[in-house]
């Protein structure tokens, strides 16, 4: 073995930032869970959900910043530091735009939501699901093609919220018959753009970890 890899395979190699990408990745999972709830639900309990997501946020926020106060400090990390960077970014993105679809429903009071929107809601649950087995899978990239597969999965998501999406705010102006309802349109459609816009934050996060198993599979 020449020297510089036997050195290298003898450093700690931030096995750590593993553990926090599952954390964080966790987080997301129960965001996108929870946010299934609030267009049918009472609105007492969607202040509730509302709260867990916004308390959510903040843990995934606090995991990033460990991430970035990691890498910082270590020497030899499991990937490339700019990818562990980018990963880190993209997966808080998601969180972030979870909690401002949640904070949009207690903003402007939603009442009834159209299909859609859980329809919309149901897609990213999905998305983010396969990636929480993503990260699952990146330490020691034993398993590239399964890797791979759920990357396409994930690019697939991405394209059927696309095209639910479009269906849905479609669909807004065409109920849209006097002043006030414009106003509700704008409100939803805002809504329907953060959920639509974490699902391709989902499809960031399976570029990033496409570019990691090209690397090193």
């Amino acid at each position: 073995m020449r020297l510089d890899k036997l050195i290298q395979a003898l450093l700690p190699h931030g096995e750590q930032f593993y553990d926090m990408f599952a954390e964080t990745a966790g987080y997301i999972e129960e965001a996108a869970r929870l946010i299934m709830k609030l267009p049918d639900a009472e609105p007492g309990d969607r202040d509730d959900v509302i709260r867990r997501i916004r308390d959510l946020e903040h843990l995934g926020d606090d995991v990033t910043h460990k991430i970035s106060v990691q890498l910082n400090a270590t020497f030899v990390t499991p990937f490339d530091p700019e990818d562990i960077h980018q990963l880190a970014s993209a997966l808080d993105d998601i969180l972030d735009n979870i909690d401002g679809s949640a904070r949009r429903f207690a903003l402007y009071k939603v009442g009834k939501c159209p299909p859609e929107l859980l329809q919309l809601m149901e897609i990213l649950h999905a998305s983010v699901l396969e990636l929480v087995r993503g990260i699952s899978l990146l330490k020691g990239f034993k398993k590239p093609k399964e890797l791979m597969e759920i990357i396409k999965r994930v690019n697939e998501y991405e394209d059927e919220a696309d095209v639910t999406f479009a269906r849905a705010v479609g669909k807004l102006f065409d109920t849209v018959q006097n002043h006030s309802e414009i106003v509700n349109l704008i409100k939803m459609k805002e809504i329907f753009v953060t959920i639509e816009t974490a699902t391709d934050r989902c499809e960031d996060v399976a570029d990033v970890i496409e570019a990691i198993v090209i690397k090193h599979a």
